[in-house]
């Protein structure tokens, strides 16, 4: 007798595939093609749910600003192992491995760190009060920058801004963001740090809109490493193209594409 192909207990609330009809938590895969966007299809396949059109604009946005950072440690790894030959799921994964340390335990650290501050806030839900404390707290452990806090890159993320502002527009009580705010307040005003410039980075950002959209830390990291293949892709191909006959490392990167441009029409 032939295994059965659907053995007792595996089961999934994922996908249902069968002949002619391929379902995505329920929805027929034909018909979400070319209606919903692929950040809309990931929140979909993440949350079990179609988003709402703010939820939406906030997915696409962080998909999109996670997308690509330069030459990181990650893009290198990807970048020289497409130099080095290896093919190109192998190059994107090298470079996925080396995500790890940062930014994805980044974000995972800033997320503890909110939870604490909100736990700290209680059901009064002080979230200043809560703030200061916890920056007490943090100063006293030597642990600043805190996670979620300082850039080596920016005195001010642009991403981290426009992330901030479009999460204003969410129908859900934005008390990750808030408490985030609270706590970057608190590292300005306290007078151990006053020499030091602690702006809120995109590890905090993420932490926060995500824990705003009820998405688990697990399921950030997830989206963070989603959004980074396109652009370990891209680094891997531009690296195999460029790379010729030469060999060795590729050594200092300069940039030499198009200078900066606007997005016509659109917002």
């Amino acid at each position: 007798m032939a295994p059965e192909r659907n053995p007792a207990g595996t089961t999934t609330a994922l996908t249902s595939v069968e002949a002619d009809r391929i379902l995505v938590r329920g929805y027929p895969m034909d018909e979400l093609m070319g209606r919903i966007s692929f950040g809309d299809a990931i929140y979909l396949l993440v949350t079990g749910e179609l988003p709402s059109s703010s939820i939406s604009r906030l997915i696409g946005a962080l998909l999109t600003g996670l997308i690509d950072h330069g030459v990181t440690p990650s893009a290198a790894v990807s970048r020289e192992a497409a130099r080095a030959g290896v093919p190109l799921s192998g190059s994107i994964a090298a470079g996925l491995l080396a995500l790890d340390r940062q930014p994805v335990s980044g974000g995972r650290e800033c997320r503890q760190l909110l939870d604490q501050g909100l736990d700290l806030a209680g059901s009064s839900l002080l979230l200043a009060t809560a703030a200061t404390d916890l920056v007490e707290q943090l100063v006293q452990a030597d642990r600043i920058p805190p996670p979620g806090f300082g850039t080596q890159s920016h005195t001010s993320d642009p991403r981290v801004m426009r992330l901030l502002q479009m999460a204003l527009e969410l129908e859900v009580d934005a008390l990750y963001t808030q408490i985030l705010r609270a706590v970057g307040h608190a590292l300005s005003r306290h007078p151990a740090l006053e020499d030091q410039t602690l702006p809120i980075n995109l590890d905090g950002a993420m932490a926060a809109v995500c824990g705003d959209l009820g998405l688990d830390a697990a399921t950030a990291d997830a989206l963070l490493i989603v959004a980074r293949v396109p652009g370990l892709a891209a680094h891997a191909l531009e690296a195999k193209a460029r790379a010729g006959t030469r060999a060795g490392a590729e050594g200092p990167i300069r940039y030499d594409g198009p200078s900066e441009r606007r997005l016509p029409g659109r917002r």
